[in-house]
């Protein structure tokens, strides 16, 4: 059963046009970009595609969601730390899905300690949170 918010704090607005080939931009002016097909999937491959936004908003989401429970912890994040995300597309039998591979290097850390921070920090994470259960999603500790 889905959750529900307990409260809204922000809302994200994007209007998107032409799909896979066409733009998309937030009501700010923020992001405004064009959107093609990579070359591996028939495209020209000279512009963003959704699996890299997806990649870059994943992962931004999960660093913040690692300082988050760092935080909590009393522990710090390395100012080097860093996310390698890779977000996979491919026919599934409805239609196509994605998966998600995430290394995260947390230089210095000590091993538990960066384990235990990234597991926790999946149970918090918004990205995490909203795609457990529905695809593939690996998280590496580098």
């Amino acid at each position: 059963m889905p959750t529900t918010l307990d409260k809204v704090v922000y809302t994200a607005r994007a209007h998107t046009t032409g799909g896979r080939e066409g733009t998309s931009r937030s009501d700010d002016g923020l992001l405004d970009v064009k959107l093609t097909p990579p070359k591996a999937m028939g495209g020209a491959g000279t512009a963003t595609n959704p699996e890299q936004l997806f990649a870059s908003g994943y992962s931004a989401c999960f660093m913040g969601a690692m300082k988050h429970v760092a935080g909590m912890k009393k522990i710090a994040v390395p100012a080097d730390a860093a996310i390698d995300a890779e977000v996979d597309i491919g026919p599934i039998p409805q239609g196509f899905g994605i998966a998600v591979r995430m290394t995260i290097h947390l230089p210095g850390m000590d091993r538990a300690v960066a384990e235990d921070l990234v597991n926790t920090a999946h149970q918090v994470c918004p990205y995490s949170n909203a795609t457990r259960g529905n695809i593939p999603v690996t998280l590496t500790v580098a």
